[in-house]
């Protein structure tokens, strides 16, 4: 039988989805410096049988460095059976720069990953103690799991098709355009649409200044801006 994906796992009915607010949730490892103690925080957790998703702290800019060791140390350490996945939350998305267009990946929550597991003493130690973690994101003391519908967001939105497209002007910029007909051509920022992927460009023809609709990936910030 075919392994099942994992996204597929993911409840896919309607919801209203919940903004996950890393910022109001604190890394375990920033609680006063008595919980920080690996067997008194050990004491503090609530050991579950069920499969659910944590976010852990990590250095930013290592978060691969970081998943590769945890899941170094899920086979080593022989908890595959406790400790199911690790993923960098990501999208890709598309930026215009020097008049070329280029597709990159970007970090949704730079300095953390997510880590599926079955917590209890022994996971929570093989994640915490590897190296470039500094916590689990939690309320208090304790690693706090994401819901399903903060699950079902951060895997609809890194299984998105269409990359993003990244904006680096804004209203009363100058932009440059960088293709059609109006190629070469400068102009200021006059409206956007993130919806159409869509700017109003105001470009001077004969002392007048007219309205050009464009592709996002059409204009460039101006080098002068």
């Amino acid at each position: 039988m075919p392994k099942k994906d994992k996204r597929e796992e993911i409840d896919q009915t309607d919801y209203d989805p919940i903004p996950i607010d890393l910022e109001n949730m604190t890394s375990v490892s920033d609680t006063p410096e008595e919980y920080l103690d690996d067997d008194s925080m050990m004491t503090r957790i609530k050991p579950s049988n069920e499969r659910l998703w944590y976010v852990v702290h990590c250095y930013s800019g290592q978060e691969k460095k970081v998943q590769h060791a945890v899941e170094q140390r899920i086979e080593t350490m022989g908890m595959r059976d406790k400790i199911y996945d690790v993923i960098i939350p990501t999208e890709e998305e598309i930026e215009v720069k020097d008049g070329k267009r280029r597709t990159v990946e970007k970090r949704v929550f730079p300095g953390y990953i997510l880590v599926e597991m079955k917590m209890d003493e022994d996971s929570w130690y093989v994640v915490r103690n590897t190296p470039g973690v500094t916590g689990f994101v939690g309320m208090g003391t304790e690693p706090t799991a994401l819901r399903p519908e903060e699950v079902k967001t951060i895997i609809d939105r890194m299984s998105e098709g269409a990359p993003k497209v990244k904006v680096n002007f804004k209203i009363g910029q100058k932009v440059r355009i960088i293709d059609g007909p109006f190629n070469d051509f400068i102009g200021t920022v006059a409206a956007l649409d993130p919806d159409k992927l869509k700017v109003r460009v105001m470009v001077n023809f004969f002392g007048r200044d007219t309205p050009v609709e464009l592709d996002f990936l059409e204009v460039e910030k101006a080098s002068n801006q």
